[in-house]
């Protein structure tokens, strides 16, 4: 069998591995172990090329943003920085049909620009705002939906651990990814708030929610207290995204004020003991690990599959199809939007960056452009079904008691996946809303 027969045949038996329910880590590294021992018929070189992958692959200076962002935004959430961040947004639309709805996306975009997790921002909102729109009327399907929708703003705006395993896989700037990601990511939370407004107005059976008249104004926070609250997500915003702008950090440097800052912060509100700060611990270390143990599979199958020769095969074969550039990145969207309803978006951007790249490369692609593409697509299968891990999410959070079904959370998702849909068209037809800042 030739070498590009061997590579598409790991492709497969890596689809149905992953089915089976193998980890996608022990996948790649498997097929990546079996693939060069098959292409080389020698079982040291395939060992040796296994040891110095775990060797080289995550030993870069640029892996430290990876557990820093992780243990900042832990942080953060046990500092309840993001019940603050939607009392004041809460206040601010309290006026406005679905306001609880746009404040819920106002305050998950301002918590994404320190956490850069989405799981995270699924979870704490989960039981910030669902509990209170239900309260106030909103229908139980368009609260668990914004929440989810406007969860995958985490991993959009800045910073992102998916722009960072982006960079580390395509070797580009994770700085200029973090800016690349600034304009899209208010986009997406303009079009998030003014469907908010439609829906209210043209929808209101969707939304439900009582009008602006019955909220209780007994609790209107002042302007003191407002700015009181949003203090601390300023000085960390100003603080990480500032310095990495500004240059006066590096993108892992940045991660550790951050770390810093998000510390001394939950310290000072005392929301901080030392058994919450432990499960903070071991939780960053589950999350750090899992991520570089993904990326050194990923790291061993680009290997296995340049030395198949099937990214040369393939860029040639595509180059002579002519589908040209435009057609290449529109059937790579797909593929990415596709694998959404049944992987996660680390999986999906391990299995699919490794073939594209060398492909789009060859073409002269901006990497910068495409980053905000991938991401965008994956963001969208965060919502869904099968597997949108957003969802279940949110349905974990909820806990089993809930009458809430997973049907539910998805229903109320869809309009949010369509407009994120909208903004991935808008970024594809007008590059520079990506490559502006950069």
């Amino acid at each position: 069998m030739s070498g590009v027969g061997i590579a598409f045949l790991s492709i497969a038996a890596m689809l149905v591995l992953i089915y089976s329910g193998m980890h996608v880590a022990i996948a790649l590294i498997l097929l990546s172990f079996c693939g060069v021992w098959i292409l080389r018929g020698n079982f040291d070189i395939a060992s040796n090329m296994l040891v110095l992958a775990f060797k080289d692959s995550i030993s870069d200076y640029l892996f430290g943003v990876v557990p820093l962002f992780v243990l900042m935004g832990l942080l953060v959430a046990v500092a309840g920085i993001g019940r603050d961040t939607f009392e004041v947004a809460a206040q601010v639309f309290r006026r406005v049909l679905g306001g609880l709805g746009i404040a819920t996306v106002a305050a998950n975009a301002v918590f994404a620009a320190i956490t850069g997790i989405s799981i995270a921002s699924a979870a704490v909102f989960t039981k910030v705002a669902v509990p209170e729109m239900i309260r106030h009327g909103y229908t139980a399907r368009f609260a668990v939906g914004v929440v989810a929708g406007s969860s995958v703003l985490g991993m959009l705006i800045p910073p992102s651990l998916l722009f960072i395993l982006y960079g580390v896989l395509t070797e580009q700037s994770v700085g200029s990814l973090f800016i690349a990601g600034v304009i899209p990511g208010v986009l997406l939370s303009l079009i998030y708030c003014a469907g908010i407004f439609a829906m209210g107005r043209w929808w209101p059976s969707f939304i439900g929610g009582r009008k602006a008249d019955s909220y209780d104004t007994a609790n209107d926070m002042s302007l003191g207290e407002m700015a009181n609250k949003l203090a601390p997500i300023v000085i960390l915003i100003a603080l990480v995204l500032g310095g990495i702008y500004g240059g006066f950090f590096t993108p892992t440097e940045a991660g550790a004020a951050g770390a810093l800052g998000a510390l001394l912060i939950s310290l000072a509100k005392q929301r901080l003991t030392w058994a919450s700060f432990w499960q903070v611990l071991v939780q960053t270390g589950h999350t750090t690990s899992s991520i570089c143990f993904l990326i050194i599979g990923a790291s061993l199958y680009s290997r296995m599959l340049a030395m198949s020769g099937m990214p040369g095969w393939l860029g040639t074969f595509v180059v002579e199809s002519g589908l040209g550039v435009t057609g290449i990145v529109i059937a790579l969207m797909m593929v990415v939007i596709l694998l959404g309803t049944i992987l996660d978006s680390a999986s999906i951007m391990l299995l699919t960056l490794p073939i594209a790249i060398p492909i789009l490369t060859g073409m002269s692609v901006d990497l910068i452009w495409l980053g905000v593409l991938m991401i965008l697509s994956v963001e969208i299968g965060l919502l869904t079904p099968p597997f949108g891990i957003a969802v279940f999410v949110v349905k974990a959070t909820l806990g089993p008691d809930s009458e809430v079904t997973l049907n539910d959370i998805f229903a109320g998702a869809f309009p949010f996946a369509a407009m994120m849909f909208l903004v991935l068209v808008l970024v594809f037809l007008f590059p520079w809303l990506a490559t502006a800042l950069v």
